[in-house]
């Protein structure tokens, strides 16, 4: 695995042979915010972009990064 971090979505355009992730950086969130768009580009202190959230296990969190293979 490039970077370490394993993955098993194998249709993500960052999925490579072996289960790897070879995204240069990940999203992850709580399930909870897993549908906001973060597409726009702003300090996220202003609009509450950097908030913190604690789950109590991993099947409540998501990649953002997940991007489909074309």
């Amino acid at each position: 695995m490039p970077n370490g971090v394993a993955c098993t979505v194998s249709n993500c355009s960052f999925w490579k042979e072996g289960n790897g992730c070879n995204a240069n950086e990940i999203t992850i969130e709580i399930d909870q915010h897993s549908s906001h768009p973060y597409k726009e580009e702003f300090a996220g202190e202003e609009f509450g972009l950097s908030h913190q959230d604690q789950a109590k296990q991993s099947k409540a969190t998501c990649c953002l990064t997940f991007n489909p293979k074309e």
